[in-house]
C-alpha cells in the first residue's frame, strides 16, 4: 500500500523515518512521525511529505520543510539538515508533519518548543551551512586534538 493510499483512507500515516536530512528534529528509526493528508493550506515553515518523481516512473517519498512560497504556487523545500533545496509543486505534496513522538513525548507543530526551534535553526536557513561548516571543523578539530594528546 502506498502512502497517498494510506492517508487516503485513514487520513494520517504513523512510521518512522529513514535517513539524516531532517536531523536534529528527527532522528533516523527512533522518532516517530504523524503525518496527515495535505487537504488545507501549505505554509512556510510546514514540514511535508511529498512525491520525487523518477525516470522510472515509481517516484521516491521524501519529508523536508517549506522555507519559501513562489508567486506561481511552488514550494521551495530543504531538509534541516541539508544546506540545499528544491522546488516542488502542490501536486506532489500529499501530508504534512503534524507531531513526532521521541521517548514518548509528543510534539507537535503548534508547541512553544517546535517554534523556537523553527525560529532558531529553519528560518535562517541560508546561514545553516556556516554553521554546519563550523560544527564539522570544530569535531574535526578536537578529535586530531584528542588524538595528538591521548594518542586516539
Amino acid at each position: 500500500m502506498t502512502f497517498e493510499e494510506i492517508l487516503e483512507k485513514s487520513g494520517s500515516l504513523v512510521y518512522t523515518n529513514v535517513g539524516v536530512s531532517m536531523r536534529p528534529l528527527i532522528r533516523e528509526g527512533k522518532d516517530v512521525m504523524r503525518i496527515k493528508r495535505a487537504d488545507g493550506e501549505i505554509r512556510k515553515y510546514d514540514v511535508v511529505l511529498f512525491k520525487r518523481p523518477h525516470i522510472s516512473g515509481r517516484g521516491h517519498y521524501v519529508l523536508h520543510r517549506v522555507i519559501r512560497i513562489s508567486k506561481d504556487g511552488g514550494y521551495w523545500i530543504v531538509g534541516d539538515n541539508c544546506v540545499s533545496g528544491e522546488m516542488v509543486s502542490r501536486e506532489n505534496i500529499i501530508g504534512v508533519l503534524e507531531a513526532v513522538v521521541r521517548n514518548g513525548k509528543t510534539v507537535r507543530a503548534e508547541d512553544l518548543s517546535y517554534r523556537f526551534y523553527v525560529a532558531f535553526w529553519c528560518a535562517p536557513y541560508r546561514f545553516r551551512f556556516f554553521v554546519l561548516r563550523s560544527l564539522r571543523f570544530a569535531k574535526r578539530a578536537l578529535l586530531k586534538l584528542r588524538s595528538v594528546f591521548f594518542g586516539r
